[in-house]
């Protein structure tokens, strides 16, 4: 087995034979009719199935390289961007050199978009894609891990058993890494395991220790001086309104009262849901590279947050997320009183920045996020609303846990 067979991206001698595989499947067929067409009934199946095929046969006869494949996943992008996001805005490349490889770090909403979304500006701003990092539980089914790896995703390893075989994952992931900045490759992570579904963003310091395996059991090389030629960039994703909200939120709910049990395609349902369900406005901030000496994985997690969480922007359902909370906070004695005590404090806080949105405009998305809220049931609104109101907490260093 050549170094890095069983975490790495497909090398372009090995595109025909995805590409192959992916003409003949027909999960692929119902996918892309589920993105493109979510509300298409049932009676126009047939005529898009053969549609749909004719159409992914003539896009992908041609692919013979990534570069091939990701030029048509730009092109899918353009029109995801198009159907589900109403305005669409980035900032902070200016901050990255040209022909310098980076290690973006950023929080995580979304199991394909912010990675995507993040490739997409890299691309509009003249620079190359970066290598996505991906948990192995999205390999299970075999259409998601053919596209997910011909679109330059490399394996991390969650699922392996034993402190021994864990460490070894760890060492291969960290090598990976290095092996692709020393190269000229970037590399998007995120900033911890799994999905902020709480909408909370904490950078885990677990990454940096894991960052820093290989060049220590290379050379020896101290924590400060591997952090230090790793270039590490915060970026940070919002979006207005987050796709699998509810997703998130029965699910929080479930693992709160010890009943969560993860079903089949769950995650493929999440994808689907992210990329096709209407996500309002997003944007995306790529901070300053990291500079200066950091001593330990903690140091470089909070250098990560502060930029994280001030680049992040904030749409109004985070606000009006605050006001709910408030008047649910006095209609439920259960709440505690520090919990209450903080929520108004906030809700003051935000209340100005409602004021400054244009009264109109500020009615209509009220009336948007209520109804938003009202679609999901009562047990699970409570988590939905902190799941919106945390990276405004956040921003000022608190918590609802």
């Amino acid at each position: 087995m050549q170094k890095f067979d069983a975490i790495r991206p497909y090398h372009d001698y090995e595109v025909p034979d995805v590409i192959e595989r992916l003409l003949q499947s027909d999960a692929l067929i119902q996918a892309i009719i589920h993105v493109q067409f979510p509300f298409a009934s049932r009676y126009l199946e047939k005529g898009l199935v053969r549609f749909m095929r004719y159409r992914i046969h003539n896009n992908m006869k041609d692919v013979k390289t990534v570069d091939d494949f990701q030029r048509r996943m730009h092109s899918f992008l353009e029109s995801t961007i198009n159907k589900s996001i109403t305005e669409f805005t980035y900032g902070g490349h200016e901050n990255l050199q040209p022909d310098t490889p980076y290690i973006f770090i950023s929080n995580h909403r979304d199991i394909t978009m912010d990675s995507a979304l993040l490739n997409y500006v890299l691309v509009q701003a003249g620079r190359d894609t970066a290598e996505i990092a991906i948990g192995d539980n999205l390999l299970s089914n075999p259409l998601v891990s053919d596209l997910l790896r011909l679109n330059k995703s490399f394996v991390v390893k969650r699922s392996v058993s034993g402190l021994k075989a864990k460490y070894q994952a760890l060492t291969d992931l960290s090598h990976y890494i290095h092996d692709a900045k020393d190269n000229g490759r970037s590399i998007w992570i995120a900033q911890r395991e799994g999905r902020a579904k709480d909408g909370f963003d904490i950078t885990d310091p677990a990454i940096m220790k894991m960052l820093h395996i290989w060049p220590k059991k290379e050379s020896g090389m101290d924590f400060a001086s591997a952090i230090a030629q790793l270039n590490l960039v915060p970026v940070s994703i919002s979006y207005e309104y987050d796709p699998c909200d509810g997703l998130k939120a029965t699910e929080m709910q479930a693992r709160e009262n010890a009943d969560y049990v993860k079903s089949e395609g769950e995650d493929v349902e999440s994808i689907m849901r992210g990329i096709a369900l209407p996500k309002g406005r997003v944007h995306i901030q790529i901070g300053k590279p990291l500079e200066g000496t950091y001593a330990d994985p903690d140091a470089v997690a909070q250098a990560l947050d502060e930029q994280i969480v001030q680049n992040y922007k904030l749409f109004p359902p985070s606000l009006l997320a605050i006001e709910h909370l408030a008047n649910l906070g006095k209609a439920m004695h259960s709440f505690k009183e520090e919990y209450r005590s903080r929520i108004n404090e906030i809700t003051l806080q935000s209340r100005e920045s409602l004021a400054r949105i244009e009264p109109q405009d500020l009615a209509r998305q009220a009336a948007e996020f209520s109804a938003r809220l009202a679609h999901y049931p009562v047990q699970v609104q409570q988590y939905i609303l902190e799941m919106y109101a945390n990276p405004l907490l956040n921003k000022h260093k608190y918590s609802l846990s």
